[in-house]
């Protein structure tokens, strides 16, 4: 099911377009990162698909219109730093959000053993770390068990644990089959989280599509052989690799995945050809990401 559609949506601060043309379309279970640097326009785009902002064009529609105009109550959001009531506990203040959002059910037990805070329910929300209160936060956006659920920059300012117990938390919420919408300049949360992404710049979207599509599947392999005109002809005989461009005093492959470097090594040998150097890399998000924002648009 298509979850939300968004239309040549746009967004102007005076002279500054904060958003530009966006043209999105979130697929049921997909987490998708909205990725980009500072400024780019991700949690205008948030504000907007939330009703918080209002755009100067476009549109946007969720979950099909199916819900005739109630979809707000199927969706579970933080745009902010958490903010609960820094005397009360975990339980107290999830009550509050409760109440606020009229739902019946008043067991948080299953939400706090989610996110990992069973042990401290009972402990005032002040004594919390910053990954707790995050984590809190989180509890709190599935109370009323929405269907999608928004988080801006939901690692920003955590430390390593911290860091690593919400991505934890976050991918078990896709895996319960939620959706899943991030905003996030880190590349490497991006990449460890989401299904999906798409990729923002100065309020263009630049590219966007499974994590997998947008990342070469691709491998860098460098090489080198003290007879450098033997080690390239024998390459250019392999079927998995693609391209071989000399770098400085390296070969540098790309290849297929599935290339074997050690059947590579012996076939290299089998032929006198010794190598002195051999290296493989998969590409990051980080190489595409750059790539990708630093292309003229």
């Amino acid at each position: 099911m298509e979850v939300l559609n968004i239309n040549n949506l746009s967004k102007r601060y005076g002279s500054i377009k904060a958003l530009d043309g966006l043209n999105l379309t979130v697929q049921s279970g997909q987490v998708l990162g909205i990725l980009g640097p500072n400024g780019s326009g991700k949690t205008t785009t948030l504000g907007l698909i939330l009703s918080i902002l209002k755009p100067n064009q476009g549109s946007f529609t969720w979950f099909e219109n199916k819900y005739d105009g109630k979809h707000r109550l199927k969706i579970g959001s933080i745009l902010e730093t958490p903010n609960f009531f820094p005397y009360l506990n975990a339980d107290d203040n999830l009550e509050i959000v409760r109440q606020i959002k009229c739902v019946d059910n008043r067991n948080f037990d299953d939400l706090l053993a989610l996110v990992k805070l069973t042990e401290r329910r009972k402990s005032q929300f002040r004594t919390y770390s910053l990954g707790m209160k995050q984590r809190l936060a989180i509890a709190a956006t599935l109370i009323g068990d929405p269907e999608v659920v928004i988080f801006d920059e939901p690692t920003n300012g955590l430390d390593p644990e911290g860091i690593a117990e919400v991505r934890g938390t976050l991918k078990e919420i896709a895996n319960r089959g939620k959706t899943v919408i991030m905003a996030s300049h880190m590349l490497d949360e991006v990449e460890k989280i989401c299904s999906h992404v798409a990729i923002i710049k100065r309020g263009k979207l630049l590219a966007t599509g499974p994590v997998g599509s947008i990342l070469s599947e691709d491998m860098t392999i460098e090489i080198n052989a003290d007879n450098k005109e033997s080690l390239r002809n024998f390459l250019e005989t392999i079927p998995q690799i693609k391209s071989v461009t000399q770098i400085g005093n390296i070969l540098e492959c790309s290849a297929d995945a599935t290339i074997d470097l050690a059947i590579l090594n012996s076939k290299a040998n089998s032929l006198g050809i010794s190598l002195t150097h051999l290296v493989a890399r998969k590409r990051k998000l980080e190489e595409e990401f750059l790539e990708i924002t630093n292309s003229p648009k």
